[in-house]
């Protein structure tokens, strides 16, 4: 398999060579030695980036998915975890329809003012819930 030195991986992956490093760092990719001071990878690094970016875009931490790359290059995947955050997305796909739909109605809604607006103290409400709590003081 042919070997890539760090600036062609970063160019294909679209990601800056420090991400690599860090990764490398944290275990996520290995190089397969230097030619100078330039890392080399082998050209498999690319795929296993590739499961890297989808990890990070479905809300998996590096650790979650440092689990999930097996050290043979292979993943090991947990199909219940993947079932889990499949269901947190739907969560807040719901939430966050609910929430843009209540924005557009409130944007052209008739009521004098929004406070007058059913609809849109139920937006009120549903953003209380989710406002972020402060942590209490032990």
């Amino acid at each position: 398999m042919a070997t890539l030195d760090i600036g062609e991986v970063a160019r294909r992956a679209g990601l800056p060579t420090s991400t690599l490093r860090f990764y490398e760092e944290r275990g996520l990719i290995a190089a397969t030695g230097r030619n100078g001071l330039r890392r080399q990878f082998d050209a498999g690094v690319l795929q296993r980036l590739a499961l890297i970016s989808l990890g990070r875009a479905a809300g998996f931490s590096l650790d979650e998915i440092a689990a999930m790359l097996g050290s043979d290059g292979q993943p090991t995947i947990d199909r219940a975890q993947l079932a889990a955050r499949a269901d947190e997305l739907d969560h807040s796909i719901r939430r966050l329809t609910a929430l843009r739909d209540s924005l557009r109605h409130a944007a052209v809604c008739p009521a004098a003012s929004h406070l007058e607006c059913p609809s849109f103290q139920k937006l009120l409400r549903v953003a209380e819930r989710y406002r972020p709590r402060r942590k209490s003081r032990s």
